[in-house]
């Protein structure tokens, strides 16, 4: 191996991380779901005559979600499939920005989101994994991928997460976006203390 050759394996391994300025200025994280929230994979049966959609999720993802949600942080989903199921688990973790396009036109969708909010792209972080997200990915502050995204997503993607969509992806995006904001250990000190007293 060539001094340049170990220098790149070296590079290749490094951990990925955030910029703390970069990190500090995102005001809401967008998520692709299938492939990001989901490993991609979509179950589909008929059940009484009733087309039935089932997707699974990863529930570390979701504690990952309440944690950004914590720290003030908004989240989105944005998705170019319609699913009841999308519904049911943004309702769960309290993501009241629920896009489903059939069409995948996700862009033009964040844009009226964010119009809504009063936010600007830079503000923006959002993780995605294939096609339909490379629109989107190309003008957000923060662009991330997924391990197993496809190459035209990793092209344009500034971080690019260890782990697959829907096996943890998520979650090591949250925890890299809080760290960089200097803000996971306090709210992992608020949430196990949560968790220490009877609900009121």
């Amino acid at each position: 191996m060539s001094g340049n050759d170990h220098a790149v394996a070296v590079a290749a391994a490094e951990p990925p991380h955030i910029d703390a300025g970069i990190a500090r200025g995102i005001r809401l994280v967008g998520f692709d779901v299938d492939g990001v929230l989901t490993d991609g994979g979509i179950y589909l049966g008929d059940v009484a005559g009733q087309r039935m959609e089932f997707k699974r999720y990863d529930i570390q993802d979701g504690l990952g979600i309440k944690m950004l949600q914590k720290a003030g942080i908004e989240v989105a989903v944005i998705t170019g499939r319609v699913s009841d199921s999308v519904a049911l688990r943004a309702r769960e973790l309290g993501i009241a920005d629920v896009i489903q396009d059939e069409h995948a036109r996700k862009l033009p969708a964040l844009h009226r989101l964010l119009a809504r909010r009063h936010l600007d792209v830079s503000q923006v972080a959002f993780v995605g994994d294939d096609l339909p997200d490379v629109a989107v990915l190309r003008v957000v502050g923060l662009p991330a991928c997924v391990a197993n995204a496809t190459p035209d997503a990793q092209a344009v993607a500034q971080l690019r997460l260890t782990r697959h969509g829907g096996r943890g992806a998520v979650r090591e995006f949250c925890e890299l976006l809080l760290r960089a904001r200097g803000e996971w250990d306090g709210l992992v000190d608020w949430y196990v203390r949560s968790r220490m007293e009877d609900a009121p």
